[in-house]
């Protein structure tokens, strides 16, 4: 831990000690985050956080390449079960958003014994929750596309696929408060070797099962959703490995492994803040996708295309968002909210920059993004609109996502509640019918209400952030 500081304060300037800060990150680096050197703490949690954003946006990528070759309908139905799934990474990230606020602030108050009971009290609630969503959805995949305004086709021939995702969350939901976790306790290196491990069987699987090889069927639309299944279920064990192997900061053992109704309670209401606010968020997506739905399989398939992108370059930001959450628990716990502040400002000046050039390889060439993936002409022109429009907003959605992240990591996940039921139901939904149905833009439309919304979230994080009362937040 002190030769890391020593680099940072010495040779802070140089090419070469970055490239060491880096490849100590993603080995897993000790350090005290508390105290260190705070770029060298956001380095140290960002590399790893960012990598690992960007494997968990590599399911989406894979999976989207490989099934578009099934054709425009396979596509689409893809696209409306992912915004189903958005609902599962809403719980997921709400659930882990709880997490990083009680186990980081443990590992900053020195206590890992009630970070590893607060771990097994989230463990408890994820189970509970993936296994009453897992029934609903094999039982009524069908159901639930039709009512999404599917094609027939879509609902009664590729429900299944539908049915093994939905039924397979448990593996989604548990990687993501497992990976918290980790995280929090500044080790977010074993987050991204567990995604490198998922990614992989996803991508040998993937081609595999969906086209078959040898003795092995070509299973279709079906074969990606169990790729993908089989890729996270075994990333999960790989993860509760790390928990119980005792080599870790935060180690299961069987002490721990006990119902606290207190910490659960605690954990509740930390979780109900955070995934009200994904769910909130989520859940205009879907109606989103309902609204685009009107103007057929192919404009459908273009969003499904375009948001797969932009998730892809959108989830390393939130990787260095929840860098910042991890540095505002620790030294909220360590009694130091002021370098709270810093490491925030420091995150979001660097989130700015990132997406900012990536905003503008995308308003640039997108045809040439959007035909990596697919060559419709029809799906291309549509998808064009819809990545030059959403790329206008880039800076401002990298900068919201470490101001609303910092403030969950502080534990006051009820603001951002409030934040998104404004800007996402009574702004952009009411915008996007208004400008796509009553004005008769389309799909158009739809972009313009996304990035207003977002833009305007970001001023309203940022103006909350700034009064800084989620420095008083308990935890």
């Amino acid at each position: 831990m002190s030769q890391i500081t020593d680099i940072s304060k010495i040779n802070r300037h140089t090419f070469k000690a970055y490239v060491i800060l880096v490849r100590k990150s993603v080995m897993g680096a000790e350090f005290d985050y508390t105290r260190g050197s705070l770029r060298t703490g956001i380095i140290l949690l960002a590399v790893p956080m960012v990598l690992e954003m960007l494997m968990e946006s590599i399911f989406a990528v894979v999976d989207i390449w490989f099934v578009s070759k099934l054709g425009a309908e396979a596509v689409a139905a893809v696209g409306i079960t992912e915004s189903l799934l958005s609902i599962v990474y809403s719980l997921g990230v709400g659930f882990s958003v709880a997490t990083t606020a009680m186990v980081s602030r443990r590992i900053g108050e020195k206590q890992p014994h009630r970070a590893a009971l607060s771990t097994y009290q989230a463990i408890i609630v994820g189970t509970l929750v993936s296994v009453i969503i897992a029934i609903i959805g094999i039982i009524y995949a069908s159901d639930i596309l039709k009512l999404m305004g599917a094609s027939e086709k879509i609902y009664t021939e590729m429900a299944t696929y539908t049915a093994i995702m939905l039924g397979g969350n448990i593996t989604i939901i548990l990687l993501f408060i497992i990976n918290a976790v980790f995280r929090s306790a500044g080790n977010p290196a074993l987050s991204l070797r567990v995604l490198w491990i998922a990614n992989l069987l996803n991508i040998i699987l993937d081609p595999i099962l969906i086209f078959g090889l040898g003795p092995i069927p070509a299973l279709g639309l079906e074969g990606a959703a169990i790729a993908t299944t089989i890729g996270r279920g075994l990333a999960l064990l790989y993860q509760i490995y790390l928990l119980v192997n005792g080599k870790q900061k935060i180690v299961l053992m069987k002490k721990h492994l006990i119902v606290s109704w207190t910490i659960i309670r605690r954990v509740f209401n930390l979780s109900l803040g955070a995934v009200s606010q994904h769910l909130i968020s989520s859940a205009s997506w879907i109606v989103l996708v309902r609204i685009i739905a009107e103007f057929g399989s192919e404009t459908v398939a273009g969003y499904t295309i375009v948001i797969r992108i932009i998730i892809f370059f959108l989830l390393p930001a939130i990787g260095i968002g929840n860098a910042a959450a991890t540095l505002v628990g620790q030294n909220l716990g360590a009694r130091q909210p002021e370098r709270a502040v810093k490491s925030v400002k420091i995150a979001a000046a660097i989130n700015g920059i990132l997406l900012g050039a990536v905003a503008l390889i995308f308003f640039i060439f997108p045809e040439h993004v959007l035909s990596f993936f697919i060559t419709d002409p029809e799906v291309i022109a549509s998808g064009k609109t819809g990545l030059q429009i959403i790329s206008t907003g880039f800076i401002f959605y990298g900068m919201s996502m470490v101001f609303v992240e910092s403030i969950n990591g502080a534990g006051d996940t009820s603001t951002p509640v409030y934040i998104n039921i404004f800007c996402f139901w009574i702004l952009e939904i009411p915008l996007a019918w208004l400008l796509s149905i009553h004005m008769d833009m389309k799909e158009t439309g739809v972009y313009l209400s996304i990035v207003i919304a977002e833009s305007l979230m970001t001023l309203i994080a940022w103006i909350i952030f700034r009064r800084g009362k989620w420095k008083n937040r308990k935890v």
